[in-house]
């Protein structure tokens, strides 16, 4: 990295104009990397062949000694450079300069269905009171055996305990979408600075607080089985644990059901919808 802050465009290259139709929402792919270029050529590589290509895809480069801002570059994406370590800070950067009304969020070693984005445009056409959705995840590499029981294991157990310390569904940040519109009311609020933090998790108490989360409906992501392998399960459960704790006692289990559950019932569909508007 050459020490320019979080935020400053790579490149030189003047940024295209988004579609301006009333009738289209703009989407924004906002994909966090370190080091993973080969996985995020590939990942680029899924997203050039959307049945509905996104308005713009940008690649938070968060201190690659690789050549992943090159990859990024060559295909086209934004690039932003965000020395602060730890995807919380990386991710949050490219939310910040995000300028679709939907931002959609995967990681490097992702590989989205040619129908990703379409799906999640026209989930939150006919959704105008959800602010996120979150979505399914199937395992890409690994023992193929293994691949669809240690997918339902892993994020089964991270929706059911997550879950719980929320009162509501969790954010998965290697499927997941939301309104600009409601990242503007939260952005302040999450823990960006903190790399120990697991960014979907800190992103779902914040905007599950005051807004709707849903399932997307459709295809599933397809993702490496790294979360599982060379000591990243250990890592992820301490952050896991860190991010619920942090929240604590605001946010503690029975304060915070009792909250989620008294906003439900004074807000009206109309003030939910007006609230997030994209």
């Amino acid at each position: 990295m050459d020490g320019r802050p979080c935020g400053d465009v790579m490149g030189g290259v003047r940024m295209p104009e988004l579609s301006v139709d009333a009738g289209h929402l703009r989407t924004s792919v906002v994909i966090p990397v370190k080091d993973d270029a080969p996985l995020l050529a590939r990942c680029l590589d899924a997203l050039a062949g959307q049945t509905v290509p996104p308005d713009e895809v940008i690649v938070v480069d968060n201190g690659s000694t690789d050549d992943s801002a090159a990859v990024a570059l060559a295909a086209g994406a934004r690039v932003i450079p965000c020395p602060v370590p730890g995807i919380p800070a990386a991710a949050s950067t490219g939310y910040d300069a995000a300028r679709g009304d939907l931002v959609l969020r995967l990681d490097a070693d992702c590989v989205p269905a040619p129908t990703w984005v379409a799906e999640v445009r026209d989930a939150f056409s006919h959704a105008e009171q959800v602010a996120a959705f979150t979505g399914r995840a199937h395992f890409t590499d690994g023992p193929r055996a293994l691949r669809a029981p240690l997918a339902l294991l892993y994020l089964g157990a991270y929706a059911a305990m997550t879950g719980m310390a929320l009162g509501h569904l969790p954010l998965f940040g290697s499927n997941l979408a939301f309104r600009r519109s409601a990242w503007e009311k939260v952005k302040d609020d999450v823990h960006r600075d903190d790399a120990e933090v697991h960014d979907d998790l800190d992103l779902a108490f914040h905007l599950g607080d005051a807004f709707t989360i849903a399932r997307l409906p459709g295809s599933s992501m397809g993702m490496s089985m790294r979360p599982l392998t060379q000591g990243a399960f250990g890592r992820r459960v301490h952050r896991g644990f860190r991010s619920v704790m942090l929240h604590w006692p605001d946010d503690f289990p029975p304060r915070r059901w009792r909250r989620l559950i008294a906003r439900r019932r004074h807000a009206s569909p109309t003030r939910a919808s007006a609230g997030i508007s994209a």
